[in-house]
């Protein structure tokens, strides 16, 4: 009897609906490494916004995975054209060819369009699980960050979203990150960028910076970049080593044959009430 009666409840419609949402992880966490800068981006389109001057109420955002290095585009209307000009003026031009893109399945990420023009220039792309941001959780982390940079911005000024959008970039470029322990900029450029609080309270190199040695000391900074690079990658690989260990301690197997009969989560607009089905 007792046997049954589990065997009843965990078929039971109403329990299932009503019980509680399991939160723990059913699989180990995967992650992706990428072992140099600008070899793989990850992308994703933000909005609508409020409309600002030209219409624009989007933002077109790609993330470099190893330096943390973010562009960003606020646009009117995306299309395919739209992302191969971006692709093309902010990544290929000002850095190289990647070897990857990473994005959702919109059709403006895989319209026939764009994988001909990827295929052309050997660019390889991937796409995430449909429903699940998780595995583009890099520039959906990256996205709540700019949002919340230019709602800040916004309070304070009042100012049009699309003239905030760089000043939020260049404050996320500078600030280092948790993962690899330096800022975007110092990866990319091999030396930090000089901020305004420096001008104000004047650091060490504003004080003591001379211009007939500034070649030299820049010169050494890109020798000592690669360095500096191979030192990071070994960073992020404890970081996600760390990350993965503590994420796998919580995960709670869950096994499905075909033909299982499972209920799917419908996500709503608006906060459920309490007494609603989870």
């Amino acid at each position: 009897m007792k046997q049954d009666a589990k065997c009843l409840v965990r078929k039971c419609e109403i329990c299932q609906k009503y019980s509680s949402l399991i939160h723990q992880p059913a699989k180990p966490l995967t992650t992706m490494l990428s072992p140099c800068p600008f070899t793989q981006w990850e992308m994703d389109i933000v909005g609508p916004f409020s409309v600002a001057s030209g219409q624009r109420k989007f933002m077109l955002v790609a993330i470099d995975y190893f330096t943390k290095w973010v562009e960003a585009e606020p646009l009117a209307r995306i299309t395919e054209g739209k992302v191969m000009k971006f692709i093309w003026k902010n990544i290929v031009c000002r850095f190289r060819i990647p070897r990857e893109t990473i994005s959702d399945n919109r059709r403006q990420f895989q319209g026939r369009r764009i994988q001909e023009w990827c295929q052309g220039l050997h660019i390889k792309q991937r796409f995430t699980s449909v429903a699940h941001p998780q595995s583009n959780g890099q520039v959906e982390v990256t996205n709540r960050i700019l949002v919340q940079g230019i709602k800040r911005r916004l309070e304070r000024v009042g100012r049009n979203w699309t003239e905030e959008l760089t000043s939020v970039l260049w404050a996320y470029r500078t600030t280092p990150k948790g993962s690899t322990g330096e800022s975007p900029f110092s990866l990319v450029y091999g030396t930090e960028a000089i901020i305004p609080a420096e001008l104000g309270i004047p650091s060490h190199r504003v004080m003591h910076f001379y211009e007939e040695c500034n070649n030299d000391l820049l010169k050494e900074s890109l020798d000592l970049i690669e360095e500096l690079r191979e030192k990071t990658f070994i960073r992020i690989q404890r970081y996600k080593n760390t990350m993965i260990n503590s994420y796998n301690k919580r995960v709670k197997a869950r096994s499905f044959q075909v033909g299982d009969l499972v209920l799917r989560r419908v996500d709503t607009l608006k906060p459920v009430g309490k007494l609603d089905p989870t």
